[in-house]
């Protein structure tokens, strides 16, 4: 029997372009349609514990949230459904390398822009490579705190776009010269601005990010079935089409 009302996802920003093209296929199968809500994951887990708003399905991009969910019984579990990575996108004027990362994160010449941390998981990842940078290099941390600039993530941070790369406008704009983000958010800036410049973080600076999802449990089935979906096999390899890695 098909469902008629819908079924309500709140998704991490950077999942907006795989999670769409998931949520279409899922609809084919004829179950209940799938109404998508992208933002920072911090800020939609405040919507649903602060506002009471009613989601069916929460996915993060990280752990921690859909864990809380699951701690104070909004879920059953947390389930890891995907892998991204930090990395460092540049504007073309930048002479960065895997080699001199931290020198050029470092250097007062160039504007570095990040997420918020707190409200963004991306901004606490930026965040964690900095601590890491200061066990490098004492002082490091302080120094990249204070010159972070939090262009998005926040509640009155730049806005996402629909359809195009951000982070390739910061840059485009003169915003930042470099930018700390997932790996899949810098392939599709240098898609639309191919001058731009994709760098992966040397092994001592890594980052890798888990995401979760989490079903609320007083859903219906379909809500459930998406979730099922975007673990199978076809959601997995829209997924990795995307750029993300199994979990």
């Amino acid at each position: 029997m098909v469902e008629n009302s819908e079924t309500r996802v709140f998704a991490a920003g950077s999942l907006r372009a795989p999670l769409t093209a998931i949520a279409t296929d899922f609809e084919k199968t004829g179950t209940r349609s799938i109404k998508l809500t992208f933002g920072p994951s911090g800020l939609l887990c405040d919507r649903i514990v602060a506002r009471g708003e009613v989601v069916d399905v929460f996915a993060s991009a990280n752990m921690e949230h859909p864990q809380w969910l699951t701690a104070n019984d909004w879920s059953s579990a947390a389930l890891p459904f995907a892998r991204n990575e930090l990395c460092v996108l540049a504007a073309e004027r930048v002479p960065i390398t895997s080699a001199n990362v931290l020198d050029m994160l470092l250097d007062p010449r160039w504007k570095l822009g990040t997420s918020t941390p707190k409200l963004d998981p991306s901004g606490d990842y930026a965040w964690e490579l900095f601590r890491r940078a200061d066990a490098l290099r004492p002082g490091a941390f302080s120094a990249l705190d204070c010159a972070a600039r939090k262009l998005v993530g926040g509640s009155e941070s730049s806005q996402s776009l629909a359809n195009r790369s951000i982070y390739a406008m910061l840059i485009v704009n003169g915003d930042a010269d470099l930018f700390l983000t997932y790996s899949t958010n810098a392939q599709q800036a240098v898609n639309e601005v191919p001058t731009l410049t994709v760098v992966r973080l040397p092994d001592n600076l890594r980052i890798a990010a888990t995401y979760g999802l989490a079903v609320r449990t007083t859903s219906s089935p379909s809500a459930q079935a998406f979730a099922e979906y975007v673990l199978s096999p076809a959601g997995q390899e829209t997924l990795a089409r995307f750029g993300f890695a199994p979990p």
